[in-house]
Order: C-alpha cells, then sequence, then structure tokens
C-alpha cells in the first residue's frame, strides 16, 4: 500500500462508532475487523464455586450465564491474572449482574442489570467466580466486539437527468456515501436515493482503499481501545512473522 492511513470518524461514543479508513486493502479491513472480534483480551468467568443455589436453575446453567455477563477489563491484566466476584441474593427477588462484587474495583460488570435468575420466597443463591483473561478466538464469551462491519464506502455522482415519462423507482442504498467530497449517511434519506436525488441519473460506485466500520463493544473497553488494541495485535503478529522468516 503506498496511500497513506486516513481516518473519518462519522458517529462516535464509548461504545460504538462509525470510522471511514482510507488507504487499506479490502485483506487489511478484514484482518482488522476480524481482530477486533478475535484477538483483543477480555476479562469473562470462568470458573464458579457454588455456595448455596436453592432456585430452580442446575448450577452448570448459572455459570453458563454468568459467563456471559461483561466485564471491563483493565489495561494491566495480563492471560495469567484472576479477579474473584461474589454474589449472595436471597428471595423473593432478582439477581442481576449489578449484584456481584468484585475483588478489583476496576473490575465491574459492564451493565447493572442483566439478569442472572429470580429467586421465589425461600430461594438463596450464594457463590463465588474467579474472572480470567480470555481471547474471543477461543471463546465467544470473550469477544469484546460484539457487532464489527465494515462495507465499501460508495460514491455517488449525477451523470443526468431523467426522461420526463421514466418513473423514479426507489433505489435502496445501505451505509453511507460520498457525494462531491461529503460523507452523508443514507439514513437521512431513508436509504433511498431517488428521495435524496429525485429524477436524476445516478451512477454508484466503490471507492477504491476506503472503508466504512461499524464497531460496537460489549463494554469491556471503549471503542477506541478496541480498535487500537486490535491493530497493535496485528502489527505484532507481522514482527512475529518477520522474526520467524529472518531465522
Amino acid at each position: 500500500m503506498t496511500e497513506e492511513y486516513e481516518v473519518t470518524f462519522i458517529d462516535r461514543d464509548d461504545r460504538s462508532a462509525r470510522f471511514l479508513v482510507r488507504g487499506v486493502t479490502p485483506a487489511f479491513a478484514n484482518g482488522v475487523r476480524r481482530a477486533m472480534i478475535a484477538d483483543v483480551p477480555t476479562l469473562s468467568i470462568d470458573t464458579v464455586r457454588v455456595i448455596e443455589n436453592s432456585s430452580v436453575m442446575f448450577d452448570e446453567q448459572l455459570a453458563l450465564r454468568l459467563g456471559l455477563v461483561p466485564l471491563t477489563t483493565p489495561d494491566d491484566y495480563r492471560p495469567d491474572d484472576t479477579v474473584t466476584l461474589a454474589i449472595d441474593v436471597e428471595g423473593p427477588d432478582t439477581a442481576y449482574s449489578g449484584d456481584l462484587v468484585s475483588s478489583d474495583e476496576q473490575v465491574q460488570p459492564a451493565e447493572e442489570n442483566v439478569p442472572i435468575i429470580d429467586l421465589k420466597e425461600g430461594q438463596r443463591l450464594e457463590l463465588e467466580a474467579d474472572a480470567e483473561l480470555g481471547y474471543g478466538k477461543d471463546h465467544a464469551k470473550h469477544q469484546g466486539g460484539v457487532a464489527v462491519g465494515y462495507r465499501h464506502l460508495q460514491r455517488v455522482e449525477v451523470v443526468g437527468e431523467k426522461g420526463e415519462f421514466e418513473d423514479d423507482e426507489p433505489r435502496i442504498i445501505r451505509g453511507v456515501i460520498e457525494d462531491g467530497g461529503e460523507l452523508i449517511d443514507a439514513e437521512t434519506f431513508g436509504n433511498d436515493l431517488s428521495q435524496r436525488y429525485p429524477d436524476k441519473e445516478l451512477e454508484v460506485s466503490d471507492v477504491p482503499n476506503a472503508f466504512v466500520f461499524d464497531v460496537e463493544t460489549d463494554g469491556s473497553m471503549s471503542v477506541d481501545e478496541l480498535v487500537l488494541k486490535a491493530v497493535e495485535s496485528l502489527e505484532a503478529r507481522a514482527d512475529e512473522l518477520e522474526n520467524a522468516v529472518q531465522l
């Protein structure tokens, strides 16, 4: 690639973002997408020690539910590090992810309102759980990127006027378009080009080496952290390959 990278954010908040990347090949764009899903480690509950469970749910089902609760993941955690969380709820009540008490204040449930179990009168849930750092390529519960996708940036050009008796049929398009250098979200015109360009003949083409990413995290980290760590993992793997070739 001879072009320089250029990144433009279109929409952005702590957990989701839409951004345009120019100067990358389709292979590189797909590598970034896969890295965000598979190669960025997150903390997730792995081992559960049940002290009391008089609910209607088996211990194994509870452990599965707890493993799917997203946990905030500090930068200083390493693969061998663990953190313990505990919960003690007595019915009649509902146990939520926010009832989990962590041994490290940096590690907390990313969402406090994830239901774990509805407890009836006289039922109780008390347990301890160890969360470990893992990768999405090994288990889906470690996927910090819950919705990661990309598509070509499409350029729309007006090439003429429609004939007097030609119908202006809907022309659906998704994502973001480029019009005269301006980036426009297709949702602003109902994803229908005929609404934005009535009675116009249009030419729609993919912009070479320009991709619009849509990224959403599970709350274990911010979008910025997820993207940067994914790129860092690609760089580390490239360095490993370079070193292996030189041996």
